[in-house]
């Protein structure tokens, strides 16, 4: 897989990118939203997260967007290193809509991209990525496994559904 950070977004990679977000929901992934969707049902949320990219909005755009293409070229990972708001805590980033793509599950292409995510943290002077997880998945053991650790939990506050009420994980890898 060949990572790329903050790629040119063009058309064609934003309807990729959509693309694999409704796929890896419909697959079961905790990425914002409940299956069954369609790309048409996540396009305004994903327009708004591109929109805060710098493959979107230019240099000085807060967040930066890392991809990763398969084999064929095609966008088989992607993630989003997002601003945390604060000058405060600017040597650290959140990882934002981590998803691979389903039919690259398995593969380790989750482990790739999230090392990956650590290299491009560095080169942009980072010491620190956060992200949470939605609790009942196990996704987060696979977090661990690449050296994030618990930092903290938020009970019952990820309503999948009604009477579905998740605990929010939050994690944090120092690099």
């Amino acid at each position: 897989m060949r990572f790329v950070l903050d790629p040119e977004m063009t058309p064609e990679l934003f309807e990729e990118l959509l693309s694999c977000w409704a796929e890896v929901t419909n697959a079961g992934g905790a990425v914002g939203f409940v299956p069954p969707v369609t790309p048409d049902d996540i396009r305004p949320t994903a327009e708004k997260a591109f929109a805060r990219t710098r493959p979107a909005a230019g240099t000085g755009a807060p967040d930066s967007l890392l991809v990763g293409f398969g084999d064929d070229g095609a966008v088989a990972a992607w993630l989003i290193l997002g601003d945390n708001g604060s000058g405060l805590r600017a040597h650290w980033r959140w990882l934002l809509r981590v998803m691979v793509h389903p039919k690259h599950q398995g593969r380790g292409y989750g482990r790739a991209l999230l090392l990956a995510a650590d290299d491009a943290a560095r080169s942009l002077g980072l010491e620190a990525l956060q992200l949470t997880c939605r609790g009942g998945t196990g996704v987060d053991r696979f977090y661990a496994s690449v050296g994030y650790r618990e930092v903290g939990r938020v009970p019952r506050s990820i309503r999948v559904a009604p009477g579905d009420d998740r605990d929010e994980i939050y994690m944090l890898k120092w690099l």
